[in-house]
């Protein structure tokens, strides 16, 4: 994570991503560097708009909360149900009580 976090870094910074950057970042932060890890990352984001991609990582999150909506429905009706079981049982109950004593 250290190594998106130092390109992050770099471009909030209006820096261009090089491998020699993401090094110093890395370096200065107290992370022992993996040149194979620093190529794989220039290369992996050559060409990628970051802007567009945190804009696209970002949309999903919204719409996280929107779903926990319908979860919290489904639990009230499970409630719902058990309370109308509950009073079945009880008005059963109290039927077979009453037959005892006539």
């Amino acid at each position: 994570m250290e190594y998106i976090y130092a390109a992050l870094l770099l471009h909030s910074a209006g820096k261009e991503i090089t491998e020699d950057a993401i090094k110093a970042v890395l370096s200065a932060a107290g992370v022992e560097v993996d040149d194979a890890r620093v190529k794989a990352l220039v290369a992996g984001l050559e060409g990628v708009d970051i802007e567009e991609a945190i804009a696209n990582a970002a949309m999903p999150v919204a719409a996280a909360p929107a779903a926990a909506a319908p979860a919290a429905a489904a639990e009230e009706k499970k409630e719902e149900e058990k309370k109308e079981e509950k009073k079945e049982e009880d008005t059963a109950a109290v039927a077979g009580l009453a037959a005892l004593f006539g």
